[in-house]
């Protein structure tokens, strides 16, 4: 078996070995989503590496965020070792061989990969409302903030401009309550401290311009093999109301702009989201809600989305619903709420007569799963205990060097580098604050200058008319004073 029939034979791809045969991943299925789970150092990882290869090999870009820096190894030449030449003896692969992946890195930040920004207005009022952990009634005064802006024509593209389009939206309350809503000073106080907070967070690097353009997620390489973008995340899931955010809003992107496209016989791009449990966690219900529909229905639009997380609890059920390809690392059960969701792992899949699913889910050695994918007309396959094929490229990280090599070759250096900073809504309005006091100092200037006689041409003539009659008119009432005063008058 050659190396591109180890990635693609058939239209499928090869993810291991059992007892029934060759484990193989459909790839006109494969946009019907997936579920990677698995206690930590259990193989999760390798296991995204080798589904992104098999991506990769079948002409299919990829997104991946990097949580601890090991998938960049994706991008190298993989060494050999005796331990996975070893692996790939048992799986029946007697001519495997090494290979490097066509890579692209990603980072919010701008350091460690091309910079991704996004503006204001596209990641929209709930999405931020959820970043910043506002309420109820914070979010329906962002969501204020948003419509006048929308109706005033102020582009909102970075955090200065949501700040200063606050700030003149709690000034101008009163008038803009009969349209719009109350508008309370409390909240709109808040919303400008959690602003600092995503400032010092790090996030006005990520929104602003160039914004992202979508399409670059869904490039391949000259040889017909898919793109790797991988996301710098290590830093990124520090502050992970951020990162989920992104990756929601991504997702959401993808669903907006990409056209409808049925069942195509292979994704037009596989989306891994890692520490999936991170965009769950404290979501509110409309929320929840748009995780839900965005994962039911973008998978018409070619896109597959798998997420990776420690245990198929972390997924909320209406989600987890909608995820058939299925790779079950192992699980330990030290507690009884852990035995509890073992057990509910093991309910997950399609049964085994041979297998005790709920027992063998605690034995797998790492490198081993349970795997069960969709085939035939879309149902799922019996779960087989399965040894994973050892990944072709490098297992680990790559060198802040061959990294900083690998960004400067992308075919992307230079798009994405420089912050750009156009006329918006921070602008404007400093343009009309400047406009209005310049309108009522020459306001003021104007009646000065009537009331004092100044001007120039026909201004002044009205100036010194007007001057000229009150002295008349002064003077008369004084002269008349003074003679009823002498002549004894009252």
């Amino acid at each position: 078996m050659s190396q591109s029939e180890i990635l693609l034979e058939e239209g499928k791809l090869f993810l291991g070995k059992s007892r029934a045969g060759a484990e193989c991943l459909e790839l006109r299925l494969a946009s019907r989503h997936g579920l990677v789970t698995g206690a930590t150092g259990t193989g999760k990882t390798v296991t995204l590496q080798v589904l992104a290869e098999g991506f990769s090999a079948a002409g299919v870009p990829i997104f991946a965020a990097d949580i601890k820096g090991d998938l960049s190894g994706i991008s190298a030449l993989g060494e050999p070792k005796e331990s996975l030449a070893k692996r790939a003896k048992e799986i029946g692969l007697d001519d495997w061989s090494n290979a490097a992946f066509p890579t692209v890195f990603w980072d919010l930040f701008g350091q460690e990969g091309h910079s991704i920004r996004a503006t204001v207005q596209d990641m929209g009022p709930l999405l931020l409302s959820r970043l910043m952990e506002l309420h109820e009634t914070q979010e329906g005064v962002l969501n204020i903030i948003f419509r006048v802006a929308a109706d005033e024509g102020l582009p909102l593209l970075d955090l200065n401009d949501l700040r200063s389009m606050a700030n003149d939206v709690s000034q101008r309350s009163k008038e803009l309550m009969a349209k719009y809503g109350s508008v309370s000073p409390v909240s709109v106080g808040a919303i400008q401290r959690r602003l600092l907070v995503l400032e010092e967070q790090g996030a006005n690097t990520f929104f602003g311009e160039p914004a992202l353009d979508i399409t670059d997620f869904l490039r391949t390489a000259p040889d017909g093999r898919g793109v790797v973008n991988i996301l710098c995340a290590d830093k990124l899931t520090k502050t992970p109301r951020l990162y989920a955010t992104f990756l929601l809003w991504l997702l959401a992107q993808l669903f907006d702009k990409l056209p409808e496209v049925g069942d195509p016989e292979k994704p037009k791009l596989v989306f891994f989201f890692d520490e999936a449990h991170l965009l769950f966690n404290e979501a509110p219900k409309a929320l929840l809600a748009q995780i839900e529909r965005v994962t039911r229905l973008i998978r018409s639009k070619g896109v597959g989305v798998y997420y990776v997380t420690q245990n198929p609890r972390d997924v909320p059920n209406a989600v987890s619903a909608q995820l058939g390809n299925r790779v079950q690392h192992a699980l330990r059960a030290f507690t009884p709420p852990e035995q509890k969701a073992i057990r509910a792992a093991a309910e997950t899949f399609r049964p085994n007569p041979e297998l005790d699913v709920e027992r063998v889910i605690q034995e797998l050695k790492v490198g081993e799963a349970l795997v069960s994918v969709l085939h035939g007309g879309g149902e799922p396959s019996m779960v087989q205990r399965t040894l994973i094929r050892p990944p072709s490229a490098r297992i680990g990280p790559i060198s802040p060097d061959e990294r900083k090599a690998k960004i400067e070759a992308s075919p992307l250096y230079g798009k994405y580098e420089e912050a750009m900073d156009r006329e918006s809504a921070y602008e404007l309005l400093q343009k009309r604050t400047s406009e209005a006091a310049a309108a009522r100092e020459a306001g003021a200037n104007s009646w000065g200058n009537i009331l004092m006689g100044g001007g120039t041409g026909r201004r002044q003539g009205y100036g010194e008319a007007f001057t000229k009659s009150l002295m008349r008119s002064v003077a008369s009432r004084l002269g008349n004073a003074i003679i009823k005063k002498v002549l004894g008058g009252r």
